[in-house]
């Protein structure tokens, strides 16, 4: 059943790092059928509880899934495989569009907000025991979510947007609950959800957003949650449209139960307006951050939802972190009572380049993705080939695999920073990189 591989250890936690080491070293295969636990027991010469406790630890951490009778086997996609490696190492006289970060010239400068938070902390510092979030943040957070027709509810601040669904998803479920997921969507959700030994279960999307159809089909499978980007969804750029959310929210009426997740990703960068889907369920978070607008190592976002999800999160931050500091959530408050990024010009700015670069793949043919933001995703026939050729040819692009279940093969073009004279040279590359491969001849 393990070939060669002789599990060991007395303690639960010396087996389940035994399986562990041996998952990530490729003795243990994805897919490979483990002992049951009194067999293994029997083995170890220890009691049949404490291999139960291993079996349910690596569970816990996505490393192994379990299924009844047919017993524990390790997973098809380990949460020790992050997809964080599946890159291009970018040579020296490359042009990089693979990043998918922000434009830094379109960011604003932050050493006056930060100044002034300082200054104000020296006047009232922050001591232990005080309101975690920020009562001026709160007030203009609210105000915008009020804007934006997100409904009424209690108010947390995390650290940035995968934070917040970490938290979430951690609030309400347990190993071995199901998850429905964008595919593609964004690489570090689809790793984190396993990382956290829950299931993905994939849900297509166009430029409107998810499929109600695919919707329907995962929560009927039993997914406990759902995940949606609703503006600027990385990879693809995808938006939420008006009907699409008016489906969207017809299907999870019939799942009442089901936690809803929505990342606004597109918050201070796009000009599509939001159609939330919270208030749909029971159980809903809503998050913001302001990585992309403001810069990504401000590691803040704003989180609201129903009063039992909020009070689980705060819960869980008073017993670590305690609190994102207000310091920070100062200086937030400072850039946006300065008015330090101009949403329109910043959106007009993206968009300007995603639609150059999206008309001109078009007039040689090639279809591609991206309503809003700063990511355009190209579907590909041959991926690495297509990565490869664009290597070759001076460009750097973001291979689909880090974004993909079962979608099909893809490649994410990062627009932000690329230049009205770039644009054409990158379309000829693309569109010669999706060709057929030059013939060999052989003498």
């Amino acid at each position: 059943m393990l070939g060669e591989y002789r599990i060991s250890g007395r303690r639960a936690a010396d087996i389940s790092a035994s399986i562990e080491r041996a998952v990530g070293s490729g003795e243990l295969r994805p897919g490979q059928l483990l002992p049951p636990m009194r067999e293994l027991a029997e083995r170890l010469g220890v009691n049949p509880n404490t291999v139960a406790a291993a079996y349910r630890t690596l569970r816990e951490r996505g490393v192994i899934e379990t299924a009844g009778r047919r017993g524990s086997r390790v997973r098809p996609a380990p949460a020790t495989t992050g997809r964080d490696h599946i890159r291009v190492d970018v040579p020296e006289g490359v042009r990089d569009v693979s990043s998918g970060n922000p434009d830094p010239a379109l960011l604003p400068a932050l050493a006056a907000a930060f100044a002034a938070a300082a200054a104000e902390g020296d006047r009232a510092p922050v001591l232990y025991g005080e309101a975690p979030v920020d009562p001026e943040l709160a007030r203009i957070a609210r105000d915008g979510f009020d804007a934006d027709g997100v409904p009424e509810g209690p108010l947390a601040v995390v650290s940035g947007a995968l934070d917040a669904v970490e938290r979430v998803l951690a609030a309400h479920l347990k190993p071995g609950d199901t998850v429905a997921v964008e595919d593609p969507g964004w690489s570090r959700t689809l790793d984190l959800v396993p990382a956290l030994g829950l299931r993905t279960v994939p849900v297509g999307l166009d430029d409107e957003g998810p499929y109600a159809d695919d919707v329907r089909r995962a929560l009927e499978s039993g997914a406990r949650a759902l995940i949606v980007t609703d503006r600027a969804q990385n990879p693809t750029g995808a938006a939420v449209s008006a009907a699409r959310a008016r489906a969207l929210r017809s299907v999870l009426r019939e799942y009442p139960e089901t936690l809803l997740i929505e990342d606004d990703h597109g918050h201070g960068i796009v000009d599509v307006p939001l159609h939330p889907l919270a208030g749909a369920t029971r159980h809903w978070a809503f998050v913001r951050s302001a990585a992309k607008a403001y810069g990504p190592d401000l590691r803040l976002a704003l989180l609201t939802g129903d009063a039992v999800t909020v009070d689980r999160v705060h819960g869980r931050q008073r017993l670590g972190p305690g609190w994102v500091s207000r310091l920070m959530q100062r200086a937030l408050v400072r850039l946006w009572a300065d008015g330090a990024v101009d949403t329109r010009a910043v959106a007009a700015a993206y968009g300007r380049r995603r639609d150059a670069l999206i008309g001109a793949l078009g007039r040689r043919g090639v279809v591609a993705q991206g309503r809003s933001g700063m990511n355009v995703w190209l579907p590909v026939p041959d991926e690495t080939g297509a990565v490869a050729r664009l290597l070759h040819a001076g460009w750097a692009v973001a291979p689909g695999a880090r974004f993909r279940l079962s979608a099909p093969p893809g490649i994410r073009v990062t627009v932000s920073t690329l230049a009205g004279d770039e644009t054409e040279a990158l379309a000829d590359a693309i569109a010669s990189a999706l060709g057929p491969a030059p013939a060999r001849s052989y003498v």
